[in-house]
């Protein structure tokens, strides 16, 4: 079902962050948002390298292709976890949408540079991230939100061990997770 966006990107993205239902049923119903979640996913991706600063300059190009992977594998972790064990009624591209613009907050990984701070804010961003997570499960997957927070953390774990797997094989450092 496609609907007419009434947002803009910016004003979706602030919607995502402040965990505005209306935001996340309006990106989970329009098929166009796909890209606009995408975009999201790269602007934080962008933000996270800048943040971290210390990964130099292939740190941007590999921060990419490891928040599109992270976020590829927990729309569909997310989508099998969320309908094959607690009856959540989703498609993958749903998911795709509202997980993308769940990472909203992710911008303020920029903050990353601040001293001392920046670990801090950047704690603080993974949280509120996992929080933007379960809303944007919740609502695509229509499920409550024990299931919505048992289907982010099951798909979080995987995607962690996955991340932190791929990053010891290839020789990247922890910073692929900002």
């Amino acid at each position: 079902m496609e609907v007419e966006a009434r947002g803009s990107l910016i004003e979706r993205m602030v919607g995502a962050a402040t965990l505005d239902i209306d935001t996340y049923e309006e990106v989970e119903h329009d098929e166009s948002a796909t890209s606009q979640a995408a975009i999201v996913v790269a602007i934080v991706a962008v933000a996270a390298a800048i943040g971290g600063v210390g990964a130099g300059g292939s740190g941007l190009i590999a921060g990419l292709i490891s928040a599109f992977a992270r976020w590829l594998i927990w729309s569909g972790l997310t989508y099998l976890i969320g309908t094959a064990i607690f009856a959540g009624k989703a498609t993958w591209g749903e998911l795709l949408r509202t997980l993308g613009f769940a990472q909203a907050p992710g911008v303020l990984f920029l903050l990353g540079v601040i001293p001392v701070l920046g670990g801090l804010i950047s704690l603080g961003v993974w949280i509120w991230l996992l929080v933007t997570g379960i809303v944007a499960i919740r609502q695509a997957l229509d499920v409550d939100t024990v299931k919505a927070v048992l289907t982010a953390l099951i798909g979080w774990g995987v995607v962690a061990v996955f991340t932190l797997v791929m990053a010891g094989l290839l020789g990247l450092g922890s910073w692929v997770f900002s």
